[in-house]
């Protein structure tokens, strides 16, 4: 399975893979949300996953169908290589990470590795790894506000910069306008941040949306 926002990529992922016989693409997604229900329906045995989508990002869609499909394997593909989204996809349950100028041969052997039951992460992700271990865990040393966040705050942060009103968050996320706005309240303390445009900018900062 694919799950990709952009067309044209996801597009030439479906090509080079359909050039392989031993492969077939089950489903496709361009956002997590429909990703989390296509994987469901599919039970897919690999999904490669994007990791800044619109709505739920692929950090929130490899748990949630992790938690409903727990032999399905995950290939993360993205631009991102900052140590705090490895740590989440490790953390969330993906068998894999690579970045999006690998090469054709390292995409066919991550998935290769991934299948059978091995783990792969590209040069970059693995230096990270590394670094961190080897210098000590984040957490040992102040907590940044970014740490800070829960994972309910992340989520409505980059809502925000998505442009989403407190209402529709309130409605995407299933839970009240007055919830929306003491979260978003609780962001700006946190952040240090006074307006919807700092929000957004740092949102931007972070990979949660695109820039």
């Amino acid at each position: 399975m694919i799950v990709e926002d952009h067309t044209i990529v996801r597009e030439g992922l479906r090509a080079l893979l359909l050039a392989n016989p031993e492969f077939e693409i089950v489903a496709e997604a361009g956002d997590g949300r429909t990703a989390v229900q296509r994987a469901i329906d599919t039970t897919p045995e690999l999904i490669l996953m994007d990791l800044s989508m619109p709505g739920m990002n692929g950090i929130e869609a490899i748990g949630q169908i992790k938690s409903r499909s727990p032999r399905t394997k995950f290939l993360v593909l993205t631009v991102h290589t900052d140590e705090e989204y490895i740590h989440a996809c490790i953390k969330g349950g993906a068998n894999g990470y690579i970045v999006k100028d690998a090469s054709h041969a390292e995409l066919m052997l991550a998935i290769k590795n991934v299948i059978e039951g091995k783990t792969h992460f590209c040069s970059e992700a693995t230096q990270k790894i590394l670094s961190s271990y080897l210098h000590g865990a984040k957490s040992a040393g102040p907590v940044s506000p970014w740490d800070s966040l829960t994972h309910r705050e992340r989520q409505i942060l980059k809502l925000i910069a998505e442009g989403l009103t407190n209402k529709k968050t309130a409605i995407f996320l299933d839970i009240s306008a007055k919830t929306v706005e003491k979260h978003r309240a609780n962001l700006m303390e946190k952040l240090n941040l006074h307006s919807t445009a700092g929000l957004t900018t740092f949102a931007m900062k972070k990979g949660l949306v695109e820039q």
